[in-house]
């Protein structure tokens, strides 16, 4: 093949030899041919013509011997046939280089790929072009993005209908912030090359992020008719019919999607979400539960379950949604309070109570353990003087700074079967994000049934009457637990 391809080479090529007329002159010619100064001249046209044909003829014999002239090594084929190539026909084996650098990014050797890239740095303007396409990309990758948005400018500018380079340029514009001119650079991309996928998904994104949902949805259509298969895209069709609020069209192409990627947990969780907001309650859990089944860390899903299960009032399993949460958050104390409010709503009192004293000596300043442990004192007639003090105290030290801001005392102060409580108060360390917390959350229990247990995404939950399960107190007034349940621990 070695000695073919030198018989190849010795072929004398017209118009390429010592007598003939020097680039810079030919290209005058032209360019004064082109602008009618001169006549074309038919020798020079069919000169040309025979190059072009010369040249294809050389390229593709190269790449078809290459990758087989070291079978174990195809680098050492392209190193060879590149050094053959250079004394005579330099541009060639500018395009072999190119060449085996998209070989070693298919075969992911990415770093002898950017080596033979960055190596065209150093040659003249016409060669940086060739390879300023690819280069513009690697920087991009690198987040180099002056050096990415300067071979792009010199890849379009060399070569106006090159699709990929406009493609280059219009990411930099739009990483800048630029979204109307990024969009006009997709565009022309999509005019030069009308199936450039990359210009036709980055249009549908630029479009996403200027808030043009309708034209956002025709690009990723358009892109869906190219490449039908596409994960991507048809998550985006999706996602755009959910912004659009048309949950019947984002659950049908999400279930497309689900055939394309049929374990992937952020696309189940999603469509719990929708059929959440259908209020279709049992495919909710059942997408919820999928996506657990595939990702079992997502505190999202697993909150979601752990409610979902309360609210049907089978607190065995919610225990075990809770205490996973607690495993992967161990420093988090509301995890550990929901399992232990779950132990209560079984009656499990000894349980429950062995918890919050856990709780309590791990967290001694927590305000929610200290009212839970005072409440299921009183509810099992144990001494609680010692945990009363500790809140009182507590609660004084919180209210103290809000009277000195406010001049007064910070919402009104709620006595519940003796456990006072400040609306007003701050909510504890562990407890920020939730809505205030457990302060001004117990409330008397003629109020109790207008409130909701919250799972993630606005689940309904309905109390399901556990307070006519409860064993009652001796003194209603005195039961301060109230009937506070694991849905106010939410985020």
């Amino acid at each position: 093949m070695k000695r073919g391809f030198a018989k190849l080479l010795s072929i004398p090529i017209p118009g390429m030899g010592d007598e003939d007329e020097e680039p810079e002159e030919a290209k005058q010619a032209e360019d004064a041919e082109a602008i009618g100064q001169h006549r074309q001249c038919a020798l020079r046209q069919e000169l040309k013509r025979r190059q072009r044909e010369a040249s294809q003829y050389i390229i593709t014999s190269a790449r078809l011997i290459t990758p087989v002239l070291d079978k174990d090594n195809s680098a050492a084929g392209y190193k060879y046939i590149i050094d053959v190539l250079k004394p005579d026909h330099e541009d060639l084996a500018s395009e072999l280089e190119i060449d085996m650098a998209i070989q070693y990014l298919k075969q992911k050797q990415f770093s002898q790929a950017i080596e033979v890239l960055k190596s065209f740095e150093k040659k003249d303007q016409q060669h940086r072009a060739m390879a300023a396409t690819n280069l513009s990309f690697i920087y991009f990758l690198e987040q180099e993005y002056t050096q990415a948005e300067k071979y792009a400018d010199l890849a379009y500018t060399h070569d106006r209908y090159n699709a990929k380079a406009l493609v280059n340029k219009g990411n930099c514009l739009l990483l800048r912030g630029e979204l109307d001119m990024a969009k006009q650079f997709f565009l022309e991309a999509i005019g030069v090359e009308a199936d450039c996928v990359e210009a036709i998904f980055n249009l549908g994104l630029v479009n996403i992020r200027m808030g043009s949902l309708q034209e956002a949805h025709q690009a990723f259509e358009k892109l869906h008719t190219i490449i039908p298969h596409n994960p991507e895209v048809i998550y985006h069709i999706a996602s755009l019919y959910e912004q659009n609020n048309d949950l019947h069209n984002a659950i049908k192409w999400f279930n497309i999607l689900s055939t394309r990627v049929p374990s992937d947990p952020g696309i189940l969780a999603r469509m719990g979400q929708i059929f959440n907001k259908e209020d279709d309650e049992s495919q909710a859990f059942h997408y919820h539960l999928e996506s657990y089944r595939h990702y079992p860390v997502s505190l999202d899903v697993i909150s979601w379950l752990g409610v979902w299960y309360v609210k049907s009032e089978l607190y065995e399993k919610a225990i075990h949604f809770f205490e996973r949460a607690s495993q992967i958050q161990p420093n988090e104390v509301k995890w550990r309070l929901m399992v232990t409010s779950c132990y209560r709503r079984m009656h499990n009192y000894q349980k429950a109570l062995e918890l919050y004293e856990r709780i309590h000596a791990e967290h001694p300043e927590n305000l929610e353990c200290l009212r839970y442990l005072v409440a299921i004192c009183k509810d099992l007639g144990r001494p609680y003087d010692a945990y009363q003090q500790k809140l009182s105290r507590l609660d004084t030290g919180r209210q103290a700074p809000t009277q000195a801001a406010l001049g007064r005392g910070a919402g009104a102060l709620t006595r519940v079967g003796g456990v006072e409580s400040e609306g007003g108060a701050a909510p504890s360390p562990a407890n920020r994000g939730r809505g205030g917390g457990a302060l001004g959350r117990v409330q008397e229990d003629d109020e109790r049934p207008k409130r909701a247990m919250q799972a993630p995404q606005a689940a309904p939950a309905a109390r399901g009457g556990e307070g006519s399960k409860r064993t009652p107190a001796p003194v209603a007034e005195d039961d301060d637990f109230g009937d506070m349940d694991v849905g106010d621990l939410m985020p």
